[in-house]
């Protein structure tokens, strides 16, 4: 067998180790809207904060009805939390406001394009520093950032599950600095642990990430420079220190 060949998922190498081959989730999620032939399905959306959501929302709300989950038990502090949902509020309000006036002008947006819910879940702090426990010195992007994405992908699953959508995603794998591997590997999990189907992603792809930071200046958006915990906080002080 030639190096490099691929089975069931699996790549090849000449030393006859078995490894992982990483999936290009984008094209997964193409090939489920080119399957859906044009049927809107209901999409339970988890967001981390308007910005990132901003591309992914420009993008699907031509193929889905969304409702977006503002969901984040990682953001430390009332204010800061405060700041990032009225943020995603205000950006949904206007999204939804293009789509009833049909004024899509500087936008990847046709005439498919649907209004946006959103449901804010709880914010339960107490539920994130447990989940963190014993990992409070893991790197940024480690296992307690595993953790977190389980946590939120979960409650996701569950509450999409209850209120009866046909599919649950996240817009977390649209930052470059978050394992997108990784976050479907748990969405996909999870969907089938839960029975709901998971729309898998890889939005920073096609220049996702670039047109969020475009739409970000466009709509004036608060974007924040750190992903929302206390640890990331942290980190990214010690970062400025350093320079």
């Amino acid at each position: 067998m030639e190096d490099g060949s691929s089975i069931h998922g699996y790549s090849y190498s000449y030393e006859g180790i078995y490894m992982e081959r990483k999936v290009n989730y984008q094209k997964e999620m193409e090939q489920v809207i080119e399957m859906l032939a044009g049927e809107r399905k209901t999409l339970f959306l988890h967001s981390c904060c308007a910005p990132c959501s901003s591309y992914c929302l420009e993008y699907l709300r031509e193929y889905f009805d969304i409702t977006v989950f503002f969901y984040n038990p990682n953001i430390s502090g009332d204010e800061e939390y405060k700041k990032r949902v009225e943020e995603q509020k205000r950006l949904i309000k206007t999204y939804n406001a293009q789509v009833e006036r049909r004024a899509f002008e500087g936008m990847h947006s046709t005439e498919r394009a649907a209004t946006i819910s959103i449901v804010e879940g709880d914010y339960e702090p107490k539920q994130f520093f447990t989940m963190a426990k014993g990992l409070e010195t893991c790197k940024e992007g480690g296992e307690r950032c595993f953790g977190c994405y389980e946590m939120r992908l979960l409650k996701t699953a569950e509450t999409a599950k209850e209120r009866g959508f046909d599919y649950f995603a996240t817009t977390l794998t649209i930052s470059p600095l978050k394992n997108a591997q990784k976050l479907n590997e748990i969405g996909i999990r999870l969907g089938k642990e839960k029975n709901i189907s998971f729309l898998p992603s890889d939005f920073k792809k096609k220049e996702g990430y670039k047109r969020s930071v475009e739409l970000s200046e466009v709509y004036n958006l608060y974007r924040q420079d750190f992903c929302g915990c206390i640890y990331s906080k942290a980190e990214n002080e010690r970062r400025k220190a350093e320079k």
